[in-house]
């Protein structure tokens, strides 16, 4: 039992650093972006607190090796990531941010270390800690209802890193486990809510993600009729456009190839204008040599 338990430990250290490291994707994008957008800071404070209990429950009971090495792991990444919240936040997020790790990183568990230290002593030392820690990991597990409650009311998961949910589910199955074989009440009870609570955040994630998915592919298939509606009147009116130019050209053509005044309507016209600066005896002259030469024949009147 002893050797299986430890076997189990092993494997819960291993899950909960995978845990720990899960918000990396999620702050490498925090520190491109230089802003944490909608992310709350909540999840990492009380996992910091919590995991710093935890460590120090680890080194108040005995045999708590496991249990103090892979919380110390998390203290570490836990302090790292609220420290890039602190730097990248909103100023109101930040100031809000930093009265939070004041008040429980630093001086709640400032006072809990010395009241435990100072005033406790035997089973009571252990029993106070591991209720601490007990009600900090139910909180650890119960603060990303926060983003859930966003996943449903914006009805996208892109606020809730899907593998700090998985991890968080993985994790507390494990450790739910190793409680039992150990019989260690403190880290069951906490672990077994967060199993439940992981399992409903998975669900959740299913759900919604293909919601988003779906919506996704509605709005591409409403951009392309738009984009295929909009290229049949482009070409609508492309046609227009050449139909109206063929027009002009047509009647331009048109204009060009009208019949030009025929020799003999050139002619008259100009026989009339030289009447008028004739006398009668040469307008009949003129005349008759005008008609003769009309029918192909040349008189001589004279």
């Amino acid at each position: 039992m002893a050797a299986l338990s430890f076997i189990i430990g092993i494997i819960g250290n291993i899950i909960s650093i995978l845990v720990f490291t899960s918000p990396i994707k999620t702050f490498r994008q925090v520190v491109k972006k230089k802003s944490t957008e909608n992310y709350k800071s909540i999840p990492y404070i009380t996992t910091l607190l919590s995991t710093s209990l935890w460590t120090f429950y680890g080194l108040v009971k005995p045999g708590g090796l496991l249990i103090s090495t892979v919380n110390g792991a998390g203290v570490v990444f836990q302090f790292i990531y609220v420290t890039l919240f602190l730097i990248y936040a909103p100023k109101d997020k930040k100031v809000r941010t930093a009265t939070l790790v004041a008040g429980l990183n630093v001086g709640f568990l400032g006072l809990v270390i010395a009241v435990t230290l100072l005033a406790l002593h035997g089973s009571v030392r252990l029993t106070f800690v591991g209720i601490l820690c007990a009600g900090l990991t139910v909180g650890m597990y119960a603060s990303p209802l926060s983003a859930m409650r966003t996943v449903i009311k914006t009805e996208s998961v892109e606020y809730m890193p899907f593998f700090l949910s998985f991890f968080l589910f993985l994790n507390a199955g494990i450790w739910s486990a190793y409680a039992v074989l150990v019989k260690d009440f403190y880290v069951g009870v906490p672990n077994a809510v967060g199993f439940v609570l992981g399992t409903a955040q998975l669900i959740l994630y299913t759900v919604y993600k293909k919601k988003s998915m779906s919506s996704t592919d509605k709005m591409e298939e409403e951009g392309s009729a738009h984009l295929v509606k909009g290229m049949i009147q482009m070409r609508a009116l492309d046609e227009d456009d050449e139909k109206v130019a063929a027009l002009k050209n047509r009647s331009l053509s048109k204009g060009r190839s009208l019949p030009k005044p025929s020799a003999i309507r050139q002619y008259s016209f100009q026989r009339i204008l030289k009447t008028f600066s004739l006398n009668p005896h040469e307008i009949h002259s003129n005349w008759a040599l005008e008609v003769d030469v009309e029918n192909g024949e040349k008189i001589n009147h004279s």
